[in-house]
């Protein structure tokens, strides 16, 4: 089903029971996949593939060159998964050479009017932007996260799985998973203990996780110190595991 004023290139690719509503542009080497749908005037830009079951909504702009005084016009990507919801005025641009080429974003994610993503940035799975959360360039998001309204990613920064990021927060350090962070100048309030129920973890999990941010927030330890206990006292559990490897690994530092 494609609108008569909608443009399409001959060099895009169309899956089957596309939808392009009115006005749309869809350029060269762009793949739309099984059942996405454009409702109008959105446009994409290629290199660029949109995963089955897509919904996107009016004036959304998608693939475009990255927003990157660096880039030269080299040929970068955007990958966006299956069954995302990307809202009015959402903006996903393409990848950098420098930073890998490839902006990616993983499935059943909901983006909300004016979001965006930057480029070179790594979206997971199941996560939800609210209105205008912005990510600046080569930022990685994992899974299962949800970010407030007007939140702001340094590049180069991580928000961990399951974590929960407030409204209008200014995010200049990694964001540690199963936590929830606030503020304009950012602080870790504690695990995400509801949002941790409601994704089905288990009581047990959920008191781990509690007793390790006990350790590094409320304790007279430094990290390092927090870390040799959670390990001392709490490692074998895939949550803390995770936590553990997540911390020893960030290259900015963590929220605390």
């Amino acid at each position: 089903m494609i609108h008569p004023t909608a443009i399409i290139s001959p060099k895009a690719e169309l899956g089957e029971h596309v939808i392009i509503g009115p006005y749309s542009i869809i350029g060269d080497f762009v793949t739309l996949h099984d059942e996405v749908e454009l409702q109008s005037h959105v446009v994409i830009n290629g290199p660029c593939e949109i995963g089955r079951g897509t919904k996107i909504l009016p004036f959304a702009s998608l693939g475009q060159s990255p927003q990157d005084l660096k880039f030269k016009g080299e040929e970068t990507r955007l990958i966006i998964g299956e069954r995302n919801v990307i809202r009015e005025c959402v903006t996903i641009n393409r990848g950098t050479a420098g930073g890998g080429g490839v902006t990616s974003v993983g499935d059943d994610n909901l983006f909300m009017a004016q979001a965006h993503v930057a480029h070179d940035c790594h979206v997971g799975s199941r996560n939800v932007f609210a209105n205008l959360a912005s990510l600046a360039g080569h930022v990685t998001v994992e899974d299962d996260t949800t970010l407030g309204a007007f939140v702001g990613v340094h590049q180069f920064c991580r928000i961990g799985a399951h974590a929960f990021i407030g409204g209008m927060s200014k995010i200049v350090k990694d964001a540690l998973p199963y936590a929830r962070t606030d503020g304009t100048e950012a602080k870790c309030y504690g695990a995400n203990t509801v949002g941790l129920r409601r994704k089905g973890f288990t009581n047990e999990a959920i008191r781990h996780i509690q007793q390790a941010f006990q350790l590094l927030l409320q304790s007279k330890l430094n990290t390092t110190q927090a870390l040799e206990r959670m390990k001392a006292e709490l490692a074998g559990s895939p949550e803390i595991d995770y936590l553990i490897e997540f911390i020893e690994t960030s290259q900015r530092g963590v929220t605390k």
